[in-house]
């Protein structure tokens, strides 16, 4: 099986921005882009190095990249859920086509910039997987500008088994989120029909990561695991606490009830499980 989660930012970027996978990237853009956007080249503007990383000239793991037409693109995986993605996204997206601005000098040779964004997490409402954001008028529903579209990529809402996979995209995601599953020598036909896909499972089968690599891709594994596990103890904490705050009121309407009724205290004390204290307060609540 992979030894290397493409999830993770370091490996993604090893994976998809190297110059030597340079077809990865083209194949994975265009699973993405609709049949009239499709690509035949592209450069990468940041290609992996692992020295700028480590020396903090990449601190995001994004890959910004040019096609033959001029179309920019700015990708990123992101596994640690966000509050504000949304906001995120576009910035990242609006500094990629403003800094064409410092390369041409002119806004007319601004030129179309796509997001893509791989989440993995839940983040946009509905079911579906992939969705697009283009600028429309809301009222005629006529595009305004074609310059931005951002795409959403939510890995966690993909739920088709191999024998329903259909598109490229289908066998993008199934790799992502399987990868751990296959190997150079372990690749289901639905996916190794796919060169490119059967190209990545094979590179990552066998991809090697130096001392430095293997320090911050173990670094970044392990803060995500940490994360998980944050966010696993809240959610189960906040349910604890959700029950103990409706058995509470639970009890506190019971004894406003024997209250009522006229019921002694000290029963009241032994029927709820509230304190005399508690009880007192309901009382002058009531009264």
């Amino acid at each position: 099986m992979c030894k290397i989660n493409p999830k993770v930012d370091l490996a993604f970027k090893k994976l998809f921005g190297s110059e030597e996978n340079k077809d990865l990237l083209i194949s994975f853009i265009n699973s993405v882009l609709s049949e009239q956007e499709q690509i035949t080249d592209i450069t990468i503007k940041n290609t992996y190095n692992i020295s700028n990383y480590i020396n903090g000239k990449m601190s995001i793991l994004d890959i910004k990249a040019v096609d033959e037409n001029g179309k920019w693109y700015d990708i990123e995986i992101q596994v640690a859920p966000q509050t504000f993605y949304d906001k995120r996204a576009l910035y990242y997206w609006a500094k990629v086509y403003s800094d064409q601005l410092q390369e041409k000098g002119r806004y007319g040779a601004l030129n179309k910039t796509i997001g893509i964004n791989v989440l993995d997490f839940h983040y946009l409402e509905g079911n579906e997987y992939h969705n697009t954001y283009k600028l429309y008028n809301t009222k005629t529903k006529v595009e305004f500008s074609d310059i931005l579209e951002l795409h959403f990529i939510e890995l966690k809402k993909f739920d088709k088994n191999l024998k329903d996979i259909r598109t490229a995209l289908d066998r993008w995601v199934a790799f992502l989120n399987n990868a751990y599953e296959y190997s150079k020598n372990k690749i289901p036909k639905e996916l190794e029909e796919d060169k490119n896909i059967k190209k990545a499972i094979e590179v990552l089968d066998v991809m090697y990561l130096d001392e430095d690599e293997k320090a911050l891709y173990e670094q970044n594994l392990k803060a995500l695991i940490d994360k998980q596990e944050e966010l696993d103890t809240a959610r189960e904490e906040g349910i604890k606490e959700g029950i103990k705050e409706g058995i509470k009121e639970g009890s506190i309407s019971i004894a406003r009830n024997l209250i009522n009724i006229g019921l002694k205290k000290e029963d009241i004390i032994k029927a709820t499980g509230l304190s005399k204290e508690e009880i007192e307060k309901i009382i002058e609540e009531i009264h």
